[in-house]
């Protein structure tokens, strides 16, 4: 079937353009000796998954146990887990998970890793362990490479786990004081008789950027793949990089200027961007999606020289794609103008 005659609001991805974006980025990778972890945040598909494996990615990352444990039913072997994991059940869940796959995770306090280390004491099969570090983005981290030396030690004494080195979600556009923050950091770890394996950067934003951070082994972009509004004007490409798109019906035209939509908040999500409205009409780009209520997109076509009618279909490509990801049960995937697949997005709703 054309994906215009598909029931609206639905997701629609254009399979070329993701792949496109996912080899880019991979021989970007290749070329520059940098492994990729990709984040399936983005996306939620083990079917896509696969594909950034095969076309060279060493694992993937996913946020939180639930996505892991569904891409780990898919048959991923290898899973990064940048989350501090607390409570009991959820420990209880990631020893499983560690029996499984090859698993690691991060900490950035005393009773992250002393979780870790109640819950895994099999010397002979311990679990990696990377410390999280504030390098400037001021979330989650330790604030000096002194705290970093400090749990690393910690870990390091523990029999179950294993020290496996240094990650971050870097602020945008300060790779090198990314890198120096690394550098200090493994000196002062690697004179203290620790090893850093492994140094794990991320981000999307700054990926074609990524090789300056010369410490780090590997990468974790996540919304390369898709792409979206945020991204483009972070300087990721173009909106024509933009794979995927909500296809919205027009319901309702109460003036000249003014046209609803079937795809509020519940379908576009309600993040901004640099870029004005809501998301981007791909075919009114001069109209603005004003505002989001549950089930109501409002936008403004003062700007446009034509107008849709009541009943007429449009494709919005939002403003920050990862959460509409995780908005519908399917995606579909086409071709031109055919759908050639409607898939589940099988870590939808893992938010624990």
């Amino acid at each position: 079937m054309k994906f215009i005659d598909l029931d609206t609001p639905a997701v629609i991805i254009d399979r070329n353009i993701a792949d496109a974006n996912l080899r880019r980025a991979q021989d970007y990778a290749d070329a520059h000796g940098l492994p990729l972890r990709p984040h399936v945040k983005t996306h939620k598909l083990p079917l896509f998954a696969k594909r950034q494996i095969e076309l060279g990615a060493v694992g993937i990352t996913c946020q939180k146990l639930g996505e892991a444990e569904a891409m780990a039913d898919a048959g991923i072997a290898d899973i990064f887990i940048p989350y501090n994991i607390v409570g009991a059940d959820k420990l209880d869940r990631l020893n499983a998970l560690h029996r499984r796959l090859t698993l690691s995770v991060s900490a950035d306090s005393r009773p992250t890793v002393e979780g870790y280390a109640g819950h895994f004491t099999d010397a002979s099969h311990p679990l990696p362990v990377l410390i999280e570090c504030d390098t400037g983005a001021k979330r989650c981290g330790v604030q000096s490479p002194q705290e970093a030396l400090e749990l690393a030690r910690l870990i390091d004494a523990a029999p179950g786990l294993h020290f496996e080195g240094l990650m971050t979600y870097p602020p945008r556009g300060k790779g090198a004081e990314v890198d120096q923050w690394f550098k200090s950091a493994k000196k002062m770890l690697n004179d203290a008789g620790l090893e850093v394996a492994r140094i794990s950067n991320g981000g999307s934003p700054d990926l074609y950027a990524a090789a300056e951070v010369t410490s780090a082994t590997e990468h974790r972009p996540g919304t390369y793949i898709y792409s979206d509004r945020m991204q483009v004007s972070f300087g990721l490409g173009t909106l024509e990089d933009c794979a995927l798109s909500v296809l919205a019906t027009v319901v309702s035209r109460p003036t000249p200027d003014r046209a609803v939509l079937d795809a509020g908040s519940k379908a576009l999500a309600a993040d901004r961007s640099d870029a004005p409205g809501h998301g981007h009409i791909v075919d009114y780009p001069q109209a603005v999606v004003t505002g989001l209520s549950e089930e109501h997109a409002v936008v403004d076509l003062s700007g446009c020289a034509t107008k849709p009618a009541v009943g007429d279909k449009v494709r919005v490509i939002p403003n920050h794609v990862c959460v509409v990801s995780n908005l519908f049960d399917a995606v579909h995937l086409i071709d031109g103008q055919e759908v050639i697949a409607r898939v589940p997005v099988a870590a939808r709703g893992r938010v624990t």
